[in-house]
């Protein structure tokens, strides 16, 4: 299967692609997951640089104390590019491994470069429309769907299972992050400022 017909396939029969993408090697996964990358990366740098560039044109640079050379645009976008292929690649094999870890609580036990087969293949909507900061939402949501699927289908476990290993870890960050919340409230509420004895002796 082709890279074009692939795409197509995760945005249109993600559940047939997953079940012909089953033998793929995880350098198979990661190069068509680079190639996608590299088309958002490009996208995102571009558009974040002309947003940029008319925000600056329209609001005057100078009110902000900024001198803009004629290259340093194309400087910007640039490193707007690499950062986000950068972090993008690093973070896709940081995801499918802590997500592994509740996959394998869930039953799936074909291992862990199939976690990440299943989180590369399902970014294809996220990284080809994510760019768009109005279409992003539902590209995301999307993205989320086909990582349920390609678990289900690459682990062979149920659908209630392989849903379990989005939710399980979306409970515990909510929790971990209403617990830090309390503690911060809570924090706050206790202290109390330190009397200024000094200043009243002064005015004494």
């Amino acid at each position: 299967m082709d890279m074009v017909e692939k795409v197509k396939g995760f945005l249109l029969e993600p559940k047939k692609t997953y079940v012909a993408s089953k033998e793929d090697t995880l350098t198979d996964a990661m190069r068509y997951y680079i190639i996608i990358a590299v088309v958002f990366s490009a996208l995102f740098a571009f558009m974040s640089s002309l947003a940029s560039s008319l925000f600056s044109s329209m609001m005057g640079s100078k009110q902000f104390g900024m001198m803009f050379t004629p290259g340093a645009e194309v400087e910007e976008a640039t490193l707007l590019f690499a950062r986000s292929l950068i972090l993008g690649v690093m973070g896709i094999f940081l995801l499918g491994c802590i997500l592994h870890i509740f996959v394998y609580l869930m039953g799936g036990r074909r291992g862990n470069k199939q976690t990440i087969k299943a989180v590369m293949y399902a970014a294809t909507p996220g990284l080809l429309f994510g760019w768009s900061p109005f279409i992003y939402s539902i590209a995301a949501l999307w993205s989320l769907v086909l990582v349920i699927l390609g678990i289900r289908e690459l682990h062979e476990i149920t659908t209630a299972r392989a849903i379990m290993t989005l939710v399980i870890p979306i409970i515990i960050l909510f929790v971990i992050a209403a617990v830090v919340v309390f503690m911060i409230f809570q924090g706050a509420s206790d202290w109390t400022p330190i009397p200024t004895y000094g200043h009243e002796i002064i005015r004494q």
